[in-house]
């Protein structure tokens, strides 16, 4: 008989645990998001819009250090972009996640494959480059 120290997790066990990293992940980046979009409205929403450029975001929020600088410093765009990036970290996240259990069922395809998959996701990411 295995003690609960050297039980497997059972896939159920993996199910759950995947499913609520991705449920909380989801509501965490919600919130922030919407936190970012009142305060947006409250610092921006009376202002007249142009429509005839496009601004993209500018490029201290392009970079994660920026994003966090400009969430310490409350700025409203700064949050949004917090909000988004926590969107793209959660299935990123739940890869991981599945890697680690993976490694304790001792499944040596599913760790191969799933080490590739994280493997490409960092690399997509991080935009090919390494460092």
């Amino acid at each position: 008989m295995e003690t609960p120290r050297t039980q497997r997790w059972s896939d159920y066990d993996v199910d759950q645990l995947l499913g609520n990293l991705l449920r909380i992940g989801v509501i965490i980046a919600t919130i922030v998001t919407a936190a970012g979009g009142v305060l947006y409205l409250a610092q921006h929403g009376l202002e007249q819009a142009d429509r005839r450029v496009f601004q993209g975001e500018p490029p201290e929020l392009r970079g994660v250090r920026g994003i966090i600088g400009g969430v310490l410093a409350l700025h409203a765009s700064a949050i949004i972009q917090l909000g988004l990036v926590l969107l793209i970290a959660t299935p990123v996240a739940r890869v991981a996640m599945s890697l680690v259990a993976f490694i304790l069922q001792r499944d040596r395809v599913f760790i191969v494959v799933t080490s590739i998959v994280l493997a490409l996701l960092i690399f997509s990411l991080t935009g090919g480059v390494p460092g």
